[in-house]
């Protein structure tokens, strides 16, 4: 049996689990919620329990028609059981395809038909719901489900007992791995890796774990079908951190799993983390125990930092806020303390991870990159992806030999630091950088619970609020808040709930940007 997970050149994910069991199989791990596939496995496991599991899937899949090399596309309800249906696909060579239980119907339908006649991998809700199999029949090989019966599928639930199977490990330069990127502007980008850029990818996590010196129990609130779920937990798991995966992310439901398990670790998306500001003043103190923060999806507000570490009773909590892309992995980062996140730059993002990645500024329009004349964000890194799956020239059109241009504009201090501005499709005219005026305003107002600026009909910038608790907005105290910035139109005030999101609670900026206009322009 093979000793480590990242071998020959590449991580494989299907060997994580049972490599971690090897290791330690008595390391907790609780769910709060009950897995659909196993329903009756409890939400309290161990590492030892997940292997079983995945190896149990494996057998499972292999005897639905599965083979090594074959797509399995996995689009199914938000639940733990998907990150145990991809290890079990990866573990006899399947290439297990992300995509989010957030996608709507013809989304996954026009995604499934790129692909080489794969396996789809859902549930009786969706098939009941936004997805047809009569519009999925051309292009997918079968239709497995993962409980009940469901006529014209096959149940995997059915085929439990049947006969396990070795691991089967592909070239390491062989697609492994397939997620998609936020589709913040439009229909969802394949993004395609192998072991050998995922193993790329688990370098700088690595070292980023190597700097919690003590045993520490770890909260994750992450997407299921993003790569950070699947290099996170092949690192957490040969480490032996107790884990909490959760699926709710309400305010109330974290105080008490928090309360309950008391996490030393917490990861999630940013805009999650600014959800949960509440839960700093709240007496049960869910962060209490926290001594680290980690956010590695996007940028993070510095008000919402400087809350949740000073919400912990921990000595000298820290915020690591990680930068990072769908195409690229983790690129730049730095840390946040008491003594510092309140008066951080919210468009810091921090700097190059020595000996693994690299960034440069490429000018716009012959200008050189300054903080007044954005340039490009250029990166280089071994945990690259491949290219995007039926769109290989879209994916060669960003890369510059060894560089990858992302999308984002910002720019490099003088003491080597990356500042991001906004990223290129999301600039508004006459706005040096729409996220510089929501973090100065978020720090001014906190009833906010969410800001957001796009351009308007007219390509005016208009900012889109949201309130705690959608309290009506205090029109004296906003005039306040925005004087010295930009112009801006007045606001407009959207509940929470109507922010159009990705996976990842990104706010679709494009997509809420044409919703206003909608409102605005007189019916035909």
């Amino acid at each position: 049996m093979p000793r480590s997970s990242a071998r020959s050149g590449g991580l494989y994910l299907g060997l994580v689990p049972q490599l971690a069991a090897a290791r330690d199989g008595g390391t907790p791990i609780t769910l709060d919620h009950d897995l659909d596939l196993f329903p009756d496995a409890g939400r309290r496991l161990t590492v030892a329990g997940l292997a079983e599991l995945v190896d149990d899937t494996a057998a499972r899949l292999w005897a639905a028609g599965v083979r090594p090399a074959e797509h399995v596309a996995i689009h199914k309800s938000a639940n733990f059981d998907i990150y145990v249906l991809a290890t079990a696909a990866a573990r006899i060579g399947a290439v297990p395809v992300m995509l989010s239980p957030a996608l709507d119907g013809e989304s996954v339908t026009t995604l499934v038909g790129r692909l080489d006649r794969p396996h789809l991998v859902t549930d009786a809700a969706k098939l009941a719901g936004p997805l047809s199999l009569d519009r999925l029949a051309p292009s997918a090989a079968r239709v497995l489900v993962t409980g009940g019966e469901v006529p014209g599928t096959v149940s995997l639930a059915g085929l439990a007992g049947s006969p396990r199977r070795r691991p089967v490990l592909l070239h390491p330069d062989h697609p492994a791995l397939m997620t998609h990127t936020s589709g913040t502007t439009g229909l969802p980008k394949l993004v395609v890796h192998s072991a050998r850029t995922l193993r790329g990818r688990l370098l700088p996590q690595e070292r980023l774990a190597s700097l919690i010196r003590t045993r520490e129990t770890v909260a994750l609130h992450v997407s299921y079908v993003h790569s950070r779920m699947y290099l996170a937990l092949a690192v957490l798991l040969p480490r032996a951190m107790p884990l909490v995966v959760m699926d709710d992310a309400e305010p109330e439901a974290v105080a008490e799993l928090f309360a309950e398990t008391r996490p030393g670790f917490v990861e999630t998306h940013p805009n999650s983390f600014m959800e949960w500001e509440g839960l700093a003043d709240d007496p049960r103190r869910p962060f209490s125990t926290v001594r680290y923060f980690s956010s590695t999806f996007d940028a993070i507000h510095p008000s919402t930092m400087d809350r949740l570490l000073r919400a912990s009773d921990r000595r000298s909590p820290l915020f690591f806020q990680i930068y990072g892309q769908s195409e690229c992995g983790p690129l730049v980062g730095r840390g946040y303390s008491r003594k510092n996140a309140h008066r951080a730059d919210g468009r810091c993002l921090g700097y190059a991870m020595p000996g693994v990645t690299r960034f440069r500024l490429v000018g716009r329009d012959g200008a050189p990159p300054t903080r007044d004349t954005p340039g490009y964000i250029e990166v280089s890194t071994p945990g690259r992806a491949l290219t995007y799956w039926g769109e290989e020239e879209r994916f060669a059109q960003q890369v510059h030999g060894r560089w990858w241009r992302g999308g984002d504009v910002g720019y490099r201090t003088r003491w080597g630091c990356l500042h991001l501005l906004d990223r290129e499709v999301d600039v508004v005219p006459n706005i040096h950088s729409t996220l510089a005026v929501e973090d100065a305003v978020l720090a001014r107002l906190e009833e906010l619970s969410e800001l957001v600026v796009v351009a308007g009909p007219r390509q005016e910038p208009v900012p889109v609020v949201c309130v705690k608790d959608d309290r009506p907005l205090d029109p004296e105290r906003w005039r306040a808040a925005v004087a010295g910035l930009e112009p801006m139109a007045d606001p407009v005030q959207l509940p929470h709930a109507e922010l159009p999101r990705t996976a990842t609670m990104k706010i679709k900026r494009i997509e809420l940007a044409r919703r206003l206009r909608e409102r605005t322009e007189p019916a035909s």
